[in-house]
C-alpha cells in the first residue's frame, strides 16, 4: 500500500472516531455546535473513504480506454469534497438558527469542553501528518483532505471558545451565533476546492510563472527560431506540455531531435517532484502563419 492510500485510511479512521465521540457528547449535552461538528466529522469519514478509492483508481496506468490515465479522478474528488463541505456548512447554519429561534440550551458544558480539547489535539496531529504526505507526494486529494481537516481545527477552536464562554456567562445564544459564523467560514473556505477541481477538469493552463519559465527555456535555445501552439495542463501529479518548435529548414532531424530532448530535460527540472508528459512537434518553418499554410497546401 502506497503512502497516499495509507493517508486516506488514517484520516478516515480518525474521522470515524471523532464522529462517534462528538455525536455521543453532542446529543447528551444538546450542543448544536458539537452535533454539527459530529456531522462534519461523519462527512469527513465518507469523503476520506471516497478519496481512498479515488486515489486507487487515479493511479492506474494509461490503457486503451484511458490514453492519458485516470488522473482527473482526483479533480472530481476535489470537486465532490468541496461541494459536500459547502452543503454541511449550509446545514450547520440552518441548525444554529433553529436552535436560536427555539431558545434551546446546552447541558454538561464541562464534559463538552474536554471532548472538544481532545478532538482539537487529534485533528491537529492528523493535519500535520497529511501535510507531510501532501508535500512529499504533491497529491491533490491529500492536499484537499489536509485543507479540509485544517478547517476542522478552526471550527473546533471556535466551538471550544463558545463552550467556555457559555460556561462563564450562561448565555446559550453564543452557541448558535458562533455556529453560524463557523458555517459561513466553512462555505467560504470550500469554494477554492470546488473551483480547483473544475479548473483542472476544464484543462486550465499551468500557473503563469511556470508557463513563462517554459517559454524562457525555449526562447533561450539559439537553434530554435520561434515556437507556437504552446499548451499546458495538469492532471493528478502529471503535467502535460505540447508545443511546436520551429528550426531552420536545413537542420538535420537528428540535431533538431537532440535539441528538443535538451529542452524537455530543462522543462522537467522546473519541478522534479511531478511527472512531465512533454510532446514536441518539430517544424521546418512557422506553419502557424496563414501564408505558410497556403504554401504547404500548394506543395510549394
Amino acid at each position: 500500500m502506497n503512502i497516499e492510500k495509507k493517508a486516506t485510511l488514517v484520516s478516515s479512521t480518525t474521522a470515524l472516531f471523532l464522529t462517534l465521540m462528538k455525536l455521543f457528547i453532542g446529543i447528551f449535552s444538546n450542543s448544536v455546535s458539537i452535533i454539527a461538528s459530529a456531522i462534519d466529522s461523519l462527512l469527513d469519514f465518507f469523503v476520506s473513504i471516497f478519496n481512498y478509492f479515488a486515489i486507487k483508481n487515479s493511479q492506474k496506468p494509461a490503457d486503451d480506454n484511458f490514453n492519458y490515465g485516470r488522473g482527473k479522478i482526483e479533480a472530481i474528488a476535489c470537486f465532490i469534497e468541496g461541494t459536500i463541505i459547502i452543503i454541511s456548512g449550509i446545514f450547520l447554519f440552518y441548525t444554529s438558527i433553529q436552535k436560536a429561534i427555539n431558545n434551546e440550551i446546552s447541558l454538561y458544558i464541562d464534559i463538552s469542553i474536554i471532548v472538544m480539547i481532545i478532538s482539537l489535539i487529534i485533528t491537529i496531529l492528523l493535519v500535520i501528518y497529511l501535510n507531510k504526505i501532501a508535500i512529499k507526494t504533491n497529491n491533490l486529494i491529500i492536499k484537499t483532505d489536509a485543507l479540509h481537516y485544517k478547517i476542522d481545527i478552526y471550527t473546533s477552536m471556535i466551538i471550544l471558545i463558545s463552550l467556555i464562554l457559555i460556561n462563564l456567562t450562561n448565555y446559550y445564544i453564543i452557541d448558535s451565533i458562533l455556529a453560524s459564523c463557523i458555517s459561513i467560514y466553512i462555505i467560504y473556505s470550500s469554494y477554492p476546492l470546488v473551483k480547483k477541481g473544475i479548473l483542472i477538469l476544464l484543462d486550465k493552463s499551468l500557473d503563469k510563472k511556470i508557463v513563462n519559465h517554459i517559454k524562457h527555456i525555449i526562447t533561450n535555445e539559439k537553434e530554435v527560431t520561434t515556437y507556437h501552439m504552446l499548451k499546458t495542463r495538469e492532471s493528478s501529479n502529471q503535467i502535460f506540455v505540447d508545443v511546436h518548435l520551429v528550426f531552420h529548414c536545413l537542420i538535420s532531424l537528428l540535431k533538431a531531435h537532440k535539441i528538443s530532448d535538451k529542452i524537455e530535460d530543462k522543462i522537467r527540472n522546473i519541478d522534479k517532484k511531478r511527472k512531465w508528459n512533454i510532446t514536441i512537434h518539430l517544424d521546418p518553418y512557422d506553419d502557424s502563419k496563414e501564408d505558410n499554410i497556403e504554401l504547404k497546401d500548394k506543395n510549394i
